[in-house]
């Protein structure tokens, strides 16, 4: 198999010296140590999207939001509307970061049980944060961003992540492009977790453009109640109007206990310290590519562990 390159182009941005053309091009990683047992002609890689301005995969849809609702007239430079929407905390700082950058402000509904780091740092930007029941996690964000934007239409542009195409076709633009070149091609599975889905349906849906074979893995939940920070449990969730059900090939489920130790697995055997839904994605990955004879599986690592430092599990043995 020939030497894995890396991204030349940006496919969402070409202006330079911006926050926004610093999106996307992110590196893949290998699995070396945790991947030791499997077939010789089988990889494993990890897409490292903490390397992202804002530190996760949501700068992706997040910029690409941004820039059509100011493109459609939803929003613009006068700042007189705000971008409201709900989040459990790493697509809130994603509109957090570019909305400052274009003076847009952001309100965001998000569970009251949120990571106190993931709080901090929307404080830190400047987004106005309302907090919701936590038993209702991101549904009753959802609910609450709802609420809102029906009270003030006028003040509000209700970005819906779960709903807003921008969403999935910044992944079609830019991460299925970016994996098809980096891998040269060779890519045989795409392990993506869900939440919105987005992730999975623009990047899936270009990578069966490319090639019809590839595989699309869906990790979620094993359960409605979870610690797994940013998925969704779709059989008792609010469907995203993305989601598309009928696009994976595979959908895999992982406990939250699993993913935790994973999450210690990938930080103290291969340096990559990540938060539990890159755990989540790299078990799920390892699942299926100790099934192949050859292959190349790339994963989604949506962020770093340094928004979930305050969780017990860092401290196991």
């Amino acid at each position: 198999m020939p030497m894995l390159t890396q991204p030349k182009l940006n496919f969402l941005y070409s202006e330079p010296a911006t926050l926004e053309s610093r999106v996307g091009n992110t590196p893949l990683i290998r699995l070396s140590r945790l991947a030791a047992d499997l077939a010789p002609a089988v990889q494993v890689f990890a897409k490292a999207e903490w390397f992202n301005p804002s530190g996760s995969v949501k700068d992706r849809p997040a910029a690409n939001i941004l820039r059509a609702a100011f493109e459609n007239g939803d929003l613009d430079s006068s700042g007189e509307r705000r971008l409201l929407d709900s989040t459990s905390g790493n697509m809130g700082i994603a509109y957090a970061t570019f909305g400052a950058t274009r003076g847009i402000g952001i309100t965001l509904a998000v569970p009251a049980n949120a990571s106190p780091e993931r709080l901090s740092i929307l404080r830190a930007l400047g987004a106005e944060i309302v907090l919701t029941d936590p038993l209702e996690g991101s549904d009753g964000a959802i609910l609450e961003a709802r609420r809102l934007a029906h009270e003030r239409p006028d003040r509000y542009y209700y970005a819906n992540q779960y709903s807003n195409p921008a969403n999935w076709q910044a992944h079609y633009l830019s991460t299925g492009p970016e994996i098809i070149e980096q891998t040269d091609g060779q890519v045989t599975h795409f392990v993506a977790g869900l939440g919105t889905s987005g992730t999975l349906t623009g990047t899936g849906r270009r990578l069966k453009e490319y090639n019809p074979a590839i595989q699309l893995v869906a990790v979620q939940p094993d359960a409605p109640f979870h610690g797994l920070e940013g998925l969704k449990h779709m059989d008792t969730a609010i469907k995203p109007a993305i989601y598309d059900e009928t696009l994976a090939d595979v959908n895999l489920s992982v406990n939250t206990e699993e993913a935790q130790r994973m999450t210690l697995r990938l930080a103290r055997e291969e340096g990559l310290f990540v938060g539990i839904s890159a755990g989540a994605a790299a078990v799920a990955a390892l699942d299926v590519a100790r099934t192949l004879d050859e292959g190349v599986v790339v994963a989604i690592f949506p962020d770093a562990g340094f928004k979930y430092l305050s969780e017990r599990f860092w401290s196991n043995k």
